[in-house]
């Protein structure tokens, strides 16, 4: 599978939104997205032209799929099942984002990024309800307990990140145990769980076409 392999600090400013993809750096002033907030490229600093609704639509649909670090095709997948269950297909859609294990460790201050997140589920470093996933676009469930590996507990980035997480705060659908460097999901993420400017209605357009 494809994925973008660059500069994570251009995807920032291409999208025009601070998307904290570097962790502990984006809150930093070293972050380049506060240093330089205009577009990547020779031509980032002159004033744009005309953006079409379609090109509108396709931004919005790219800033939440690099935000969350998908592939094309399994953000497709998502939107078609968000699509397929009852209610909002927008508000759908971000709630199943959300639902992934890599966000959730994220959200959970176990990791300082999403992509660091995707790396450490695939090296089975948490557990969930006792048992080792390594899965990143696992759905996680409510009453599922979300723990890091025992063996796992003295790596200096997981500690660091937990002692960081105070600076991001924990969403109300999550509970944290940090002693015990375990998580509680008490609910699933409402709409306005996501603080993150996403206009999801956007997105729903574009794929409708």
């Amino acid at each position: 599978m494809a994925r973008y392999t660059g500069s994570v600090c251009r995807i920032c400013r291409r999208e025009n939104l601070k998307l904290f993809l570097k962790g502990d750096r984006c809150y930093s002033d070293k972050c380049a997205f506060d240093r330089r907030g205009y577009p990547p490229g020779q031509h980032g600093q002159r004033r744009g032209r005309k953006i079409s609704d379609y090109g509108i639509q396709l931004r919005e649909k790219q800033k939440v799929k690099r935000m969350y670090g998908l592939s094309e095709k399994q953000f497709h997948l998502f939107f078609e099942r968000a699509d397929n269950q009852k209610g909002i297909t927008g508000t759908n859609l971000l709630v199943f984002l959300e639902r992934r294990f890599d966000n959730v460790v994220y959200r959970l201050g176990f990791v300082n990024s999403r992509a660091q997140g995707r790396h450490f589920v695939k090296h089975n470093h948490f557990l969930i309800n006792g048992r080792k996933v390594n899965i990143p676009s696992y759905l996680i469930k409510i009453g599922d307990v979300v723990e890091v590996r025992e063996k796992s507990r003295k790596i200096q980035s997981l500690e660091s990140a937990l002692d960081a997480v105070v600076r991001r705060g924990i969403p109300q659908w999550l509970d944290l145990e940090k002693e015990n460097m375990k998580g509680i999901v008490k609910e699933f993420p409402s709409r306005e769980d996501i603080t993150t400017p996403i206009q999801e209605q956007l997105i729903v357009e574009l794929y409708s076409k």
